[in-house]
């Protein structure tokens, strides 16, 4: 297997985390907040497809394709909240959807070292460059993270886990 097989194998390995965590769960209990915070699982879903799509139009054509869809900070904290006609079944559709496209990329893309310099933001160095593998070694770790924070929420809603 190589490099590009190799990334796609550990990025599908992480959302199949993500998506066993919310298994069996009815759309209510999917937009339950189980903690303090803001976050639900279906949330979290909705969330890991948006931040994976925008990645991947940054590696292909920078940060201005990056902020295409904008987007205001409400919307951004409604990217973390199942809102009002949507459904788990839905967000999975949509974080599938996603993956695929991702996976595709990664396949056919001429060169995984492309780079674009990143969007102007506190949290960026400014001029800061990332290859298109760099991107996809962020949205792999924040696809992880986000793994963990969806199997605290669903032992908090029942008990259940994903792993353990």
């Amino acid at each position: 297997m190589g490099e590009r097989e190799d990334l796609v194998a550990t990025l599908d390995k992480h959302r199949g985390f993500l998506r066993y965590t919310v298994r069996d769960l009815t759309d209510e209990q999917a937009a339950r907040r189980t903690t303090a915070g803001e976050l639900c699982l279906g949330g979290l879903i909705k969330h890991v497809a948006a931040v994976e799509a925008r990645w991947m139009r940054f590696a292909v054509g920078g940060a201005e394709e990056m902020q295409r869809g904008g987007g205001s900070q409400d919307d951004w904290a409604a990217m973390f909240r199942m809102l009002d006609g949507e459904t788990l079944a839905g967000l999975l559709a949509r974080y599938e959807e996603v993956a695929r496209e991702t996976d595709e990329l990664v396949r056919t893309l001429p060169d995984l070292d492309l780079a674009h310099e990143l969007p102007k933001a506190p949290w960026f160095e400014p001029g800061a460059t990332w290859s298109v593998r760099r991107v996809l070694l962020h949205v792999l770790a924040e696809t992880a993270q986000h793994a963990g924070h969806a199997d605290i929420l669903r032992e908090s809603l029942d008990g259940a886990k994903t792993m353990g």
